[in-house]
């Protein structure tokens, strides 16, 4: 499997893993979860520990030295994201993470009962989450399909839905540019096939991000979500949201907190929001860990995007070639793949599972406790994606409405025994520091469920 690496590439980053990522190989750790969070490299620890040691910083919202010194971090922090995603035209909103980014969409688009809410199946809870602000404010929502062979977005139904609401008023389309689950990369010509049929768009990129560029003057879509520990490590606790100019004006804000108000009364109720960025961030930013943005920025940046990239589709094609490889006696494969079978529209995320020689499905809690006895680090579960875990699976309407319907309260094995059916996945993704002995390692603890039996008990769920 090594050996179908880009010798030059592979070099190049065998020596980023030597020199910045060498926990990892000191505690023989195999780390497939960068979809979940990045490794942080070595050097960006040590020069932000080194910022902090070197000057006195404090709260910003005040005008003392300190306050004016941590001011002017956060705000080249905040520059350097703009320049760096091509956002000259855009606000840049510190959050506590993407999520958090979601979430001031939700609550400030104006929804009202003439609005519409779209969406994809392929969707992060955060994004559908939204789906209820627009529900409590009288307007509607709907999801647009995926195919079910490759888990892309089913275009001529988007389309259709696209053009479905002309006479609505303050119409929202979310999309993600890489499927957390599945590792899909949609196409980013949906923002302006949307925003010609008036929709205003949110993307979420916080799974595309820390292996693909995104430039927004090319791009422009309305709001963007993003995490900077999912690109470069560290710090955690630290998102932001892009929000177009020319669209910051229609967030309706309807409530203040420290830090987003230029005047506030108390004897008469009034008050003045900022005008800008400062309007969205409630409290004292985190102005000691922000500055570290910077520093991962210019880590990303020495590398070069388009070489992390390329590398990226080196450790994919591996993978893929190894899933194939992997066959039982009788010829059934281990391992199904659910989305694109090939480096087309994908980045390095991969959504399977695995199966026993009768074509049954391994537990994901075998599967997640057989990896952690060998330390290596992987996903199951749904991932906060139920669509495409639906579509997967086959679990129809009505199947979900009868078990919602019927109880006040559920959980994993409550589900899986009601339905019969299995939920959730294996995910295994690949990062900057992911070398080709990883991959090799992954193989060899694949292989020991080959031609194995699943243990059959009365309620083993089936997968479809």
């Amino acid at each position: 499997m090594i050996d179908m690496l880009q010798p030059d590439r592979n070099t190049f980053f065998n020596n980023l893993r030597e020199n910045e990522y060498s926990r990892l190989d000191q505690a023989g750790h195999v780390y497939l979860d960068y979809t979940g969070g990045n490794i942080h490299p070595k050097s960006l620890v040590e020069k932000h520990v080194a910022y902090l040691q070197k000057e006195v910083y404090g709260n910003p919202h005040s005008t003392n030295p300190s306050s004016l010194l941590s001011d002017k971090h956060v705000n080249d922090a905040r520059e350097k994201v703009l320049n760096f995603f091509n956002a000259n035209n855009y606000y840049c909103v510190f959050t506590n993470n993407a999520t958090g980014a979601l979430q001031i969409v939700g609550e400030n688009y104006p929804f009202c009962n003439e609005s519409h809410f779209l969406l994809t199946d392929d969707n992060h809870n955060s994004v559908n989450g939204i789906r209820e602000y627009c529900r409590s404010k009288g307007g509607d929502y709907t999801y647009s399909i995926m195919n079910r062979h490759d888990l892309s977005i089913h275009e001529r139904q988007l389309y259709k839905n696209l053009i479905s609401h002309p006479d609505k008023k303050n119409k929202l389309f979310a999309f993600p540019a890489q499927s957390n689950a599945s590792g899909v990369q949609h196409s980013l010509k949906w923002i302006d096939k949307a925003h010609e049929q008036g929709w205003d768009v949110l993307l979420d990129a916080a799974a595309f991000v820390p292996t693909s560029k995104l430039n927004l003057s090319t791009h422009p879509a309305d709001f963007v979500s993003l995490s900077f520990y999912k690109i470069f490590g560290y710090p955690t606790g630290i998102g932001c949201l892009l929000i177009h100019k020319s669209k910051f004006n229609k967030l309706k804000k309807g409530v203040f907190a420290g830090g987003t108000v230029s005047l506030v009364a108390n004897t008469y109720s009034a008050y003045f929001l900022k005008p800008d960025y400062g309007k969205f961030e409630n409290g004292t930013l985190n102005y000691l860990g922000i500055p570290a943005i910077s520093q991962g920025l210019d880590f990303i940046s020495a590398i070069g995007m388009e070489n992390i990239s390329q590398r990226i589709k080196d450790l994919s094609t591996v993978l893929l070639s190894g899933f194939k490889q992997l066959l039982h006696n009788n010829g059934l494969p281990l391992i199904k793949l659910y989305g694109p079978k090939d480096l087309e529209k994908r980045g390095g995320t991969f959504l399977v599972n695995f199966f026993d020689e009768d074509g049954q499905p391994f537990s994901l809690q075998e599967i997640i406790q057989r990896a952690n006895n060998e330390l290596i680090s992987l996903r199951t579960g749904c991932f906060c994606n139920p669509g495409i875990d639906e579509l997967n699976n086959d679990l129809s309407a009505d199947e979900l409405r009868n078990y919602f319907n019927g109880r006040d309260h559920g959980d994993y094995e409550d589900m899986t025994g009601f339905l019969n059916k299995m939920r959730g996945a294996v995910r295994i993704s690949v990062g900057i520091p992911t070398t080709g002995h990883d991959l090799e390692k992954f193989k060899n603890f694949a292989r020991s469920f080959l031609n194995q039996k699943v243990a059959k008990t009365a309620s083993s769920p089936t997968i479809l």
